[in-house]
């Protein structure tokens, strides 16, 4: 005796797919189509997988006159991750945050806190390194805007307050394999 089932393939993590074979009558059927349509429509994630080989990438320092400071951070460089940044995110690790990478020095670099319900400091900092300014202690949601006073590569941001315990100002360095000066 054969039973009429219903087939789907479902999208999951890290690009797999799992097949479902369901009896057609089945409420698992009905819920695993709901589940189907709304993966489909649903935007690819941001973040990319980054390999092993690749791991210094994640670790970003700041050389001040309080010493070597690491964060673990995630690197956002394609116009798509710049624009997502940091929102929706709720916590953040103390000793982590993001780096945003223009590939060379611009004009006009600015952020806003819309939808970013963390509280911020974002740290400007030139192709060579060099910190050039810190707009401390953002505030969650506005829609102000947060702009470098002159050309920047890099924009690291981190968790409120953390530039001032850690005693960073401008002059500061970064680095990081894709800075490019000394």
């Amino acid at each position: 005796m054969s039973r009429a089932t219903a087939a789907f393939t479902l999208p999951v993590l890290l690009g797999l797919t799992l097949s479902l074979a369901l009896p057609a009558s089945s409420s698992l059927a009905g819920t695993a189509a709901a589940l189907v349509q709304a993966t489909e429509a649903r935007p690819a994630p941001i973040a990319r997988l980054v390999q092993a080989d690749a791991a210094e990438d994640l670790v970003a320092v700041i050389t001040s006159a309080g010493g070597e400071h690491r964060f673990t951070i995630e690197v956002a460089d394609t116009p798509d991750e710049r624009a997502q940044g940091l929102m929706f995110r709720e916590t953040m690790a103390a000793d982590a945050g993001m780096l945003f990478d223009y590939g060379s020095d611009q004009d006009g670099v600015a952020f806003w806190m819309k939808n970013t319900p963390l509280p911020l400091d974002m740290i400007f900092i030139r192709e060579d390194g060099t910190i050039t300014q810190i707009a401390a202690d953002t505030t969650p949601y506005s829609l102000e805007p947060v702009a470098s006073r002159e050309p920047v590569r890099f924009v690291l941001e981190v968790n409120a307050g953390t530039a001032a315990k850690l005693g960073i100002v401008p002059g500061d360095r970064l680095r990081h394999p894709r800075v490019t000066g000394p």
